[in-house]
């Protein structure tokens, strides 16, 4: 059983309107809505609407292209659905996840998501490997133990600014302020 139905609806600019998206969204019991681009990052209605879910709740949207930015993000989107028992339906796409085929769809996403990960380990590894094949190392660069005592006995001084010491020692600020 479904406790609580929202209704998530964006439109990309500030001068887009959300009515039709609205119109399909009437029956939910609380309707999020956002007008800005899907590719931002940060999108606060979605936020909103992940802090309100609880487990038996379900997010209907109008189509697939007004909850993710990306393929990946869609899908993962609907891993975080699946993870804590939350329902999707698209009406559009005609989505349910509270179906044999919606769940089916789900575990189809699912893999796609671990492939593309499984993907991305993969590329690394060989990327890895092909420089180490050609004498390169991987990590920080060894730093000069000579300039950065020099550099931490400027800092402690006290009399230069970190600027100053990065200048005059070539030693980071990141690497003067972790030692």
């Amino acid at each position: 059983m479904t406790s609580y139905i929202y209704g998530y609806a964006r439109v990309s600019t500030r001068q887009q309107e959300l009515n039709q998206q609205l119109d399909l969204l009437k029956y939910c019991h609380e309707i999020l809505t956002e007008k800005m681009s899907g590719w931002k990052a940060e999108r606060p209605g979605l936020n909103r609407l992940k802090d309100k879910l609880r487990p038996g709740d379900m997010v209907v949207i109008e189509s697939f292209s007004r909850l993710g930015r990306s393929t990946k993000d869609l899908i993962e989107l609907v891993a975080y659905f699946k993870e804590r028992q939350i329902k999707l339906l698209s009406i559009k796409e005609n989505f349910n996840t509270s179906t044999p085929q919606g769940k089916l769809m789900m575990t189809v996403f699912q893999a796609f998501s671990q492939f593309e990960r499984d993907l991305i380990v993969q590329r690394t590894k060989e990327g890895l490997n092909s420089a180490r094949a050609r004498g390169r190392k991987g990590g920080r660069p060894k730093v000069n133990e000579r300039e950065l005592k020099k550099a931490l006995k400027l800092y402690k001084s006290e009399q230069y600014s970190v600027s100053e010491i990065v200048e005059m020692t070539g030693i980071s600020r990141a690497t003067i302020y972790r030692n």
